[in-house]
């Protein structure tokens, strides 16, 4: 499959790269196709514009400003989130992106007003994050990263993408031996995605 490949984290020699380079040398493993979509790397500006607020339900014109993200969603038949959870959210780069990109006529259209999926092309999502704190703290705040991987992505996919995520969670407490196995788990998943 075409996987695109989103990836947030700012640093270089993060724990994160890490896992990028596990989930990708997996992914190559099973034999499919990466665009590696390196926000940071790439300078994606996460900010919507006033200009393209205005401009949102202007199908197809509104999607002129991210026109090559949108292309590369276009193409991709399976997604890979990987980020950090920082505050219990997606990092603003990753929520910049799915603000901006995932537009209508993009990842849904709208029929008298109601959305319907549009992201019918995509087969598989995996997300792969990061917590500082242990589990219970994120389900107790909601788990917002979890849900917006596996229940948002599935509204905009119709229900039609098997969805997979994996966490680690209180990795500010992670032992050497807990990030190689969790690095390990995502190689050995990707290379069954």
């Amino acid at each position: 499959m075409r996987v695109l490949y989103l990836y947030a984290h700012p640093l270089e020699e993060s724990f994160h790269a890490a896992i990028r380079d596990a989930a990708r040398e997996g992914l190559r493993q099973a034999g499919h196709s990466v665009d590696l979509c390196d926000l940071y790397a790439e300078g994606f500006d996460p900010v919507l514009s006033a200009a393209e607020r205005r401009g949102y339900h202007e199908v197809p014109a509104n999607r002129a400003p991210v026109e090559d993200y949108v292309r590369r969603l276009e193409q991709a038949e399976a997604l890979v989130l990987s980020f950090p959870t920082w505050c219990f959210g997606l990092p603003a780069i990753l929520k910049g992106w799915m603000d901006r990109v995932l537009l209508p006529g993009v990842s849904f259209r709208l029929e008298a007003g109601v959305a319907k999926p549009n992201l019918l092309h995509i087969r598989k999502i995996a997300g792969i994050s990061t917590y500082g704190r242990p589990r219970w703290t994120a389900v107790l705040a909601g788990d917002p990263p979890r849900k917006a991987v596996t229940r948002y992505l599935r509204i905009i996919t119709a229900g039609r993408a098997r969805i997979d995520y994996h966490a680690l969670y209180d990795m500010n407490r992670a032992s050497d031996q807990r990030r190689a196995a969790f690095l390990a788990r995502v190689q050995g998943q990707m290379a069954r995605f």
